[in-house]
């Protein structure tokens, strides 16, 4: 595989930051610009994030000695450096949708963290597990918009990774009904205890937006490729509590779920310990070996203990019971900026590198 340059967008914040640590040692991607807002721009990398780093890992030193430039103003010599662009910007948005889109028409690719392009018909939202056929829909879009090289590929809400990759395996039994209550990390809002004190020690029973989120975005992800757009699944019917927890990282899920048929719960064991996706079978670099982990102890998977399988990038089950109003219900669990957010950004480039859709 070819060495790409790509840039970071939004590079200061939190999810930014994780792309830069993640790509400090990646065997395919090589961080060649990063970018921000006005007020950051002109300073290193090192000046720009003074203070506010809030990775275990240090600044990588390439990347602390580049000066970080507008992603706005700079835009076509952002695109002119590098193959092609993670976008974390922290904008309204509006303006992201328009950004992001600068960025296509400069032909310059565009692997997207932020919701702007979520529900663009000619835009995928990628989990490479489960719906990496959805990258045929990148031909009409570059069509759409007279491109050649250019594109937008999305990333879906955090809240979803912790429990739709475990509803995946167990489509064909005819999903029908799902009820999740999420239990989410301060690290979702891009913060963590020294900058939120107010959530030591406690719950807060509302994230604006999330719930919504968690409800659509899967119809998505399980919908069509017809007459060059995604087309929703009209199944199942979902509704979610997305509830912000005392946690620094790691999103939880309490799932309960209804069939057209209902599995067996060996066979939904036996479908979460066997599922793999073209990630594992094409051996992309930030793939997990397994990308569901089913743990048979009562007391997991556990926040802690759980959240970094796989480098963060797997995710867990248990507590698999029958229901008395659902057929069946679990808990799962995912890392948020890992799996959730940097880390299924670039799985999701490397697919589409992979693939041929990012030369």
């Amino acid at each position: 595989m070819k060495r790409y340059t790509v840039g970071v967008l939004g590079a200061t914040g939190m999810v930014g930051q994780r792309f830069v640590t993640l790509l400090a040692s990646h065997p395919w991607f090589s961080v060649g610009a990063v970018a921000a807002s006005p007020s950051s721009a002109g300073k290193t990398y090192a000046e720009a994030v003074a203070g506010r780093w809030a990775m275990e890992d240090p600044i990588p030193p390439r990347t602390a000695a580049l000066t970080v430039l507008d992603a706005t103003a700079d835009r076509a010599a952002i695109a002119e450096s590098v193959d092609f662009v993670f976008s974390a910007m922290a904008m309204k948005k509006g303006e992201t949708k328009l950004l992001e889109e600068g960025y296509a028409k400069l032909e310059c690719p565009v692997i997207s963290n932020d919701s702007a392009h979520r529900f663009t018909p000619d835009v995928p939202m990628l989990i490479p597990e489960v719906n990496p056929q959805h990258a045929e829909v990148i031909p009409y879009f570059r069509k759409r918009m007279g491109l050649k090289r250019g594109l937008i590929a999305v990333k879906s809400n955090c809240s979803l990774q912790s429990y739709l990759p475990a509803l995946h395996p167990l489509w064909e039994f005819g999903v029908e009904r799902v009820l999740a209550c999420t239990y989410q990390a301060i690290s979702g809002a891009g913060k963590n205890f020294g900058t939120w004190p107010e959530m030591v020690d406690n719950v807060i029973p509302l994230i604006p937006g999330e719930e919504e989120k968690s409800e659509l975005e899967p119809l998505k992800i399980w919908g069509k490729i017809e007459d060059g757009v995604i087309v929703p699944a009209s199944e199942p019917s979902i509704t979610t509590q997305c509830i912000r927890v005392p946690v620094s990282d790691g999103h939880m899920a309490a799932v309960f779920a209804s069939f057209a048929k209902t599995p067996p719960l060996q066979e939904v064991v036996d479908r979460w310990n066997t599922f793999s996706g073209i990630p594992q079978a094409l051996a992309l670099p930030s793939a997990p070996k397994k990308f569901i982990h089913y743990f048979t102890e009562a007391d997991r998977p556990q926040t802690k203990l759980d959240r970094g399988l796989e480098n963060g990038m797997a995710v867990s089950a248990g507590r698999l019971r029958e229901d008395t109003q659902y057929d069946i219900k679990f808990v799962s669990l995912s890392h948020n900026t890992l799996r959730g957010a940097a880390g299924g950004g670039i799985l999701a480039a490397e697919l589409l590198c992979a693939e041929g859709y990012i030369e």
